[in-house]
């Protein structure tokens, strides 16, 4: 009899011996099925190898050989999984900073926390109908370039005063901050940021393997005096900001600021990841360009998105990058998942081509400035002593000091109204207690004044 039919052999008899006991049991070690069997050493081990490659068998060096666990089988045990903890090491990626904007409030709540508007701000209708005029273009099925589509490419430069081939699509403004993060910084860099700034831009630089350093900032944003200093004294080459209507502050960086961080940055020999998520949530009047407008040494890379005005699932935003750094990102892209689904860039594309979406951003920017207004009073007259230091003239939230109440979040949350920890917002110890307050996430204006009533009861 040759060796393989001795292996064939052996590991039927296996599979009946297994059939009958429970997953985890410890079978019988090689040198008793060496006795047993009358074969050799050899046979055992490429039998138990053949029934560990069907998944029958649990190898475990120095313990044994077990019965698996299988899935879906009456009575079988937890799978266990603690194996994995050895094999991916010390590279967990923290999620607490931004499972808040995500995760659903108490039942019952008055809802003031996260960073979508509500969905009665979402146009609906001009969603629908851009996603039905795409379905039927002839080509919507097709493979998209890596770069975007070319039309839509030319919406974005023109909101940022670029040229077309400097433009990437990415899938919404998260993507395009993690693919920024990894492509302009090597794991273990320092990353400059804003104090406060926004946690999800904390989370996606940590994922990277980068260690965020904060920058202060005073009434009228970044300070560019101490992020000289602070470039200085780190040797980061790379700062992450967000001049034009600032999250969580609502500050927009004056005109000379700008420049100067740009130069600092440039002489520093930085970059500066201008991070561009509110442009199309202004309240009214037009917000400054961005940045990435004036430079011309690819200083500056820009991230913008559709999501916040249109909906949380247009995931559909843009890089501005010129130099290599466009073709590390571009190359990222292909990489990591060669293209963003062309019929989502074709609806897009209808949506912003179309008058509906003038008229929505004009419908939104007036209920955003309603909103706005309506907290920030409602605030006064019920909870004077949180203290909003700027009503903002753009964007989604309020952003408020508590005095001691570092617990305030928490408070808050138990008298029904969910608002988002200041704390999450500091990449290192934060300088007094905060909260941070949407006035874009309630059905309405009369629900942003009973969760005003709900904060005074709770802290008075």
């Amino acid at each position: 009899m040759n060796e393989s039919n001795t292996i064939e052999q052996l590991a039927a008899r296996l599979r009946t011996e297994i059939s009958g006991l429970p997953p985890g049991a410890r079978l019988p070690s090689a040198r008793e099925l060496v006795r047993r069997h009358g074969v050799s050493p050899v046979t055992v081990t490429r039998a138990f190898a053949l029934l560990s490659a069907e998944g029958a068998v649990v190898t475990r060096p120095g313990s044994g050989t077990f019965v698996a666990h299988r899935r879906g089988r009456p009575g079988a045990a937890a799978a266990d999984t603690s194996w994995q903890a050895v094999a991916l090491g010390d590279r967990s990626i923290d999620t607490a900073l931004v499972r808040h904007v995500l995760g659903p409030p108490p039942p019952g709540s008055v809802t003031m926390s996260g960073g979508y508007p509500h969905r009665s701000l979402h146009p609906v209708r001009a969603l629908a109908a851009a996603m039905a005029r795409a379905a039927r273009r002839p080509d919507a099925w097709d493979r998209a370039p890596v770069e975007g589509l070319a039309p839509l490419r030319a919406v974005f430069a023109r909101t940022a005063g670029v040229d077309p081939d400097d433009v990437l699509i990415t899938g919404g403004g998260q993507g395009a901050l993690s693919m920024a993060f990894r492509a302009m910084a090597a794991p273990g860099n320092q990353v400059l940021v804003e104090s406060p700034t926004y946690p999800g831009a904390l989370s996606a630089a940590r994922a990277a393997g980068l260690r965020p350093v904060p920058v202060p900032m005073d009434a009228d944003g970044l300070r560019p005096d101490l992020l000289a200093e602070t470039f200085a004294m780190t040797g980061a080459r790379l700062l992450y900001c967000q001049p034009t209507f600032h999250n969580p502050t609502g500050a927009v960086l004056p005109p000379d600021r700008r420049r100067q961080v740009v130069d600092v940055a440039r002489a520093s020999g930085a970059f500066v990841l201008e991070d561009d998520f509110a442009r199309l949530l202004g309240h009214g009047g037009p917000p400054p360009p961005p940045l990435v407008t004036d430079d011309q040494d690819g200083t500056v890379v820009y991230v913008t998105s559709l999501t916040k005005a249109a909906s949380p699932s247009l995931r559909v935003g843009a890089l501005v990058a010129r130099g290599p750094v466009m073709s590390r990102l571009r190359a990222m892209r292909l990489v990591d998942d060669f293209f963003v689904a062309r019929p989502l860039q074709e609806a897009a594309l209808e949506l912003v081509s179309s008058p509906a979406w003038d008229r929505h951003l004009r419908t939104l920017g007036a209920a955003l400035r309603e909103r706005c207004a309506a907290l920030a009073a409602a605030l006064a007259e019920h909870a004077p002593q949180w203290q909003v230091a700027r009503v903002p003239v753009g964007g989604l939230h309020l952003w408020a000091q508590t005095g001691r109440a570092h617990d305030a979040a928490e408070t808050a949350r138990r008298h029904g109204v969910a608002i988002d920890p200041g704390q999450d917002f500091f990449a290192a110890e934060a300088p007094g207690a905060f909260v941070r307050l949407s006035f874009a996430a309630a059905a309405d204006p009369s629900e942003l004044v009973d969760g005003a009533r709900r904060l005074g009861a709770a802290i008075g």
